[in-house]
């Protein structure tokens, strides 16, 4: 009879992989995610069938807790722009906490090997914040664009803001309230 699975380990292989990814890019082999989880390489694929559903349960999981982290506390009582300014700190808190998973996830983003389908998923895990997007721009200078690109326009700030408060973090929060402002008037 086959052992239970480890919910121990499955976390402990994909914090690896995270680690592994973020330092080596997604050519890294799964040995070395193995390795660094402190399981044997055969172990990992008890878990994962495939390095693709490795990359592919890690992508789900990283945009699934960032999607929790910008929501985590939303003022649903607060206007739009009180709304989107927690989700925008709330993203930007997650990305400055947690440089190795943000890099992964970038790299996972631009994967051939992210299946449509969890790639789908990880829309429905934004659909909180995509619904806020989607109010916030209903009357501003980019309702008529495609919200695929209101959302990349914003990824490519909020990015270039991380790399910023990684460079400078006693001013952490004064970047965060001065690029949502820039934000707020791109879209509302």
């Amino acid at each position: 009879m086959a052992r239970p699975k480890s919910e121990d380990k499955r976390s402990a292989i994909l914090a690896a992989a995270t680690r592994v990814i973020a330092s080596q890019g997604l050519s890294a082999p799964t040995a070395v995610v193995a390795k660094e989880a402190g399981v044997s390489n055969g172990s990992l694929f008890t878990y994962f069938e495939t390095k693709a559903d490795l990359l592919n349960q890690l992508y789900v999981e990283l945009k699934t807790e960032m999607a929790a982290a910008s929501l985590d506390g939303l003022p649903t009582d607060g206007d739009i722009r009180t709304q989107m300014r927690h989700v925008w700190f709330g993203s930007l808190q997650w990305a400055t906490s947690w440089p190795q998973k943000r890099r992964t996830l970038a790299h996972l983003a631009v994967s051939d090997d992210i299946t449509p389908q969890s790639r789908e998923i990880g829309h429905r895990t934004m659909a909180g914040v995509a619904k806020l997007l989607e109010q916030s721009r209903a009357e501003g200078p980019m309702r008529d664009v495609p919200i695929a690109l209101v959302a990349t326009l914003m990824t490519g700030v909020a990015d270039a803001v991380v790399d910023f408060i990684i460079r400078d973090p006693a001013n952490a929060q004064k970047h965060c309230a001065d690029s949502f402002d820039a934000m707020w008037r791109m879209i509302a």
